[in-house]
């Protein structure tokens, strides 16, 4: 998925208090037909360990609609993670990978020095589209490594009383997911299929993370949230208290912090303006290869002003 602003580091809103808990409450942006809830980057928090985007969209009916179109587009330096609740999207990229996805499947692309991709849609949908998109940085050290994508059907189920928890990304309460990571990190979606869902979610208190709800609502540590609100936990924190009734469902995310600058842009995540500039300029000029299969024009680059990308971070 695109974004829709140029620069997305300064996406947000002010943090909500809620018991000395960090809630932040998420802004409207439209990709294509879809609007999205987009809850990071924030203006006081622009990552959480690795995790630098978070996308949730639906539940929309796109009977009849285009639902989701994202033309070709570039990126470098992060991971893609396509989550579904429900529905089906069409991956395409310029390594010539073609995949659908699935609710309970990943898609994760790893866009390193760099790869173009488009999502939308099949010709014959299902009725309703309902998802999550995520971004990972790369660290330094593997930021410029070869793009690749892979597909995973099946994923690990964690052993957290009370919920049916997927394990999408890294390790949680000894499960391991088999998609490829760079750093510590996890992702997971817990929901509480079977009836109201009470547990103490084991946590890394070497990670920081991020909770928020997908379906229905959920209280986290006497937090009660809503689709749309996004709950820190700072590092130190070994256990945390999660209930939801019958049918909700939330994702938790989480990671060693970063520790490195990042600067994104557009859909690019870099640490100088330079890389920026140059990943525009070739761009432009066709230099991230054709992505197969989609009918229509590539994504236009939006006008690239450098000098306030040089402007210090508040």
């Amino acid at each position: 998925m695109s974004t829709v602003d140029a620069d997305v580091e300064i996406a947000g809103d002010d943090p909500v208090p809620v018991l000395d808990l960090e809630v932040t409450v998420a802004r409207q942006a439209r990709v294509g037909d879809i609007t999205v809830r987009r809850m990071l980057p924030l203006r006081q928090r622009r990552s959480v360990g690795p995790w630098c985007f978070i996308d949730h969209y639906g539940p929309q009916d796109v009977d009849g609609t285009t639902g989701m179109l994202v033309p070709p587009h570039p990126h470098i330096g992060l991971q893609t993670v396509t989550w579904l609740v429900a529905g089906n999207v069409l991956h395409r990229d310029s390594l010539g990978s073609e995949q659908m996805i699935r609710p309970g499947q990943l898609n994760l692309m790893t866009a390193g020095a760099g790869i173009a991709h488009a999502e939308e849609s099949p010709e014959q949908p299902d009725p309703v589209l309902h998802g999550v998109q995520l971004w990972v940085a790369l660290p330094e050290a593997s930021r410029r490594v070869a793009p690749a994508f892979e597909h995973h059907a099946e994923l690990p189920d964690a052993a957290v009383p009370g919920f049916q928890t997927t394990v999408f990304m890294g390790e949680l309460a000894g499960s391991q997911s088999p998609a490829t990571a760079f750093s510590p990190i996890v992702g997971a979606e817990l929901s509480a299929a079977g009836g109201a869902a009470t547990s103490s979610v084991p946590l890394r208190p070497d990670y920081e993370h991020v909770v928020f709800v997908v379906t229905g609502r959920a209280d986290v540590d006497g937090a009660v949230l809503a689709p749309g609100q996004l709950l820190y936990l700072p590092t130190g924190r070994q256990r945390a208290s999660m209930s939801a009734p019958a049918g909700s469902s939330l994702m938790l995310l989480g990671g060693e912090p970063l520790g490195e600058p990042l600067l994104m842009w557009w859909n690019f995540v870099a640490r100088t303006p330079e890389e920026i500039e140059a990943a525009t300029a070739s761009w432009r000029e066709g230099g991230f290869g054709e992505v197969g299969g989609y009918e229509g024009e590539p994504m236009p680059a939006p006008d690239l002003d450098v000098a306030r990308l040089r402007r210090p971070r508040s």
